[in-house]
């Protein structure tokens, strides 16, 4: 008699008999399905495989910058803008990303374009002044000192006369010029011996290092850039050199010479050597006012004249 042989269960049916790893298999695969769908998702939300590259924008009218981007699948957004004389209004000065990076489709490249001419602002009228606050009014309305001019008056350090382009600002004077115009003003000083300590002028910015110079009463010498500084980067340069050194006297009006570079490690090798610097000046002064009072003291201690004997001694020898 031929026994019929027993069809076999299958792989489910022997995995239900066995509850707790069913329910791990069942969750091992609901997890390997969502990953592959939501990297299935990422694929094509990201737009893998669709990059692009970064044309370079820079000398490139505005305009044409936006359909070059358009053609590539990316956009130009304008973020900021600069009047530099030397290059043409409108053009791109600027990018981020740089040229040859590659990006995804539809990304923005951020610009900075050249303004067609500077804002024009008021002059405002600083004659009266101390120097610190006609120095501020001017940085604030985004002009600069042009230059110092010291002359004999009784009031050291306070504005006289301020001229703009050649012209004598008044109280009533309306004048408007180019932002970062500089303005030459006529100081007073009273003691020509008075000078000025100049500065740490080492790791700043020209701007600032400016302004330190002019609330001093010292004006702006020379100016150089490292040869790779571009006119775009001369905001980031940092002074490394001031021909005079920090800590020491200048008479005032005196102009310091600044050259600035890009290079950090450059700049502040530099600081630490004008630190050494400065560490010695104001040592040397400390010994010189030292002396300078010893000897005072000792001009002021007045000798007894020969032949007379104090009054001690001679109470002395009134009792002996």
């Amino acid at each position: 008699m031929n026994k019929r042989s027993k069809k076999p269960n299958g792989f489910w049916q022997n995995l239900k008999t066995r509850p707790l790893l069913y329910n791990m298999v069942v969750i091992a695969m609901i997890v390997a399905g969502v990953v592959l769908v939501s990297a299935i998702a990422m694929h094509f939300g990201t737009r893998h495989g669709s990059h692009r590259t970064v044309p370079d924008f820079a000398g490139v009218q505005l305009a044409d910058a936006e359909q070059a981007a358009a053609k590539r699948g990316l956009q130009i957004i304008v973020n900021d803008s600069l009047f530099v004389p030397a290059y043409e209004g409108g053009i791109v000065l600027d990018q981020l990303p740089k040229s040859g990076a590659q990006v995804k489709a539809g990304r923005k490249v951020y610009v900075t374009i050249n303004s067609m001419r500077q804002k024009m602002v008021k002059v405002p009228y600083v004659a009266g002044r101390s120097l610190r606050q006609a120095k501020n009014m001017l940085e604030v309305a985004g002009l600069e000192i042009e230059r110092l001019d010291y002359v004999d008056d009784i009031a050291t350090n306070y504005v006289l006369e301020a001229y703009c382009d050649g012209v004598q600002l008044t109280p009533e004077s309306a004048l408007e010029a180019e932002m970062g115009s500089g303005v030459v003003l006529t100081v007073g000083i009273q003691d020509r011996a008075v000078g000025a300590e100049v500065p740490k002028l080492i790791g700043l910015t020209l701007q600032r290092a400016k302004s330190r110079l002019w609330e001093m009463g010292l004006n702006v010498g020379k100016v150089t850039y490292d040869d790779d500084v571009d006119l775009l980067d001369k905001k980031s340069a940092r002074v490394y050199y001031q021909s005079v050194d920090y800590g020491r006297e200048a008479a005032l009006g005196d102009k310091v010479r600044l050259k600035l570079s890009l290079d950090g490690e450059k700049v502040e090798r530099a600081s630490i050597d004008a630190d050494t610097i400065a560490k010695r000046i104001f040592a040397r002064r400390l010994e010189e006012e030292r002396i300078a009072d010893s000897l005072k003291n000792l001009e002021n201690v007045a000798p007894t004249p020969a032949g007379e004997e104090s009054q001690s001694e001679t109470t002395d020898d009134f009792f002996m």
